[in-house]
C-alpha cells in the first residue's frame, strides 16, 4: 500500500507557524481506478483494468520517490520561470486571396466555404 507525504504550503515560517508534515495513506485500487474513470467518463475495459491500476501506483510510487528528496530552504514554485506573457508582437503579414482560398474548397459560393449544417433549431 503506497504511502504518501505531503506539506502544507499553507503553514510557514513566514507566517510564525512550523510545517504542517501529514500522512495520507492512498491505495490505488479497482474501486478507486473504476470511480476515476467514471468521474473523467472513460470507458476502461475490464481486460485492461489491472494495467491501469499498476499504472496508478507506480504514479504514487513516483511521488514517494519526489518526496524523499530534502527540499529546506527551498521556495515553493507557482510557474516553471519568471517569464509572464512572453507573447510575439502582433505584425500584419501577407495572406492568400478569396479566390486563392476558396479553389480547392469541395463547395463554396465564390465569396464563403458552404458547410453542412450541424446545428438543429
Amino acid at each position: 500500500m503506497p504511502l504518501v507525504v505531503s506539506y502544507d504550503h499553507l503553514t510557514n515560517a513566514a507566517w510564525g507557524l512550523p510545517p504542517l508534515d501529514y500522512i495520507c495513506i492512498m491505495q490505488v485500487d479497482n474501486k478507486l481506478v473504476s470511480h476515476l474513470a467514471h468521474l473523467s467518463r472513460l470507458n476502461v475495459a475490464p481486460e485492461k483494468m489491472d494495467k491501469l491500476v499498476a499504472d496508478m501506483q507506480d504514479l504514487v510510487g513516483f511521488v514517494e520517490k519526489l518526496n524523499e528528496l530534502d527540499t529546506t530552504g527551498t521556495e515553493p514554485l507557482m510557474h516553471m520561470g519568471d517569464s509572464i506573457n512572453v507573447l510575439r508582437s502582433d505584425e500584419v503579414k501577407g495572406s492568400i486571396d478569396r479566390t486563392a482560398a476558396l479553389k480547392n474548397a469541395p463547395d463554396q459560393n465564390g465569396e464563403f466555404f458552404k458547410v453542412p449544417k450541424v446545428i438543429n433549431k
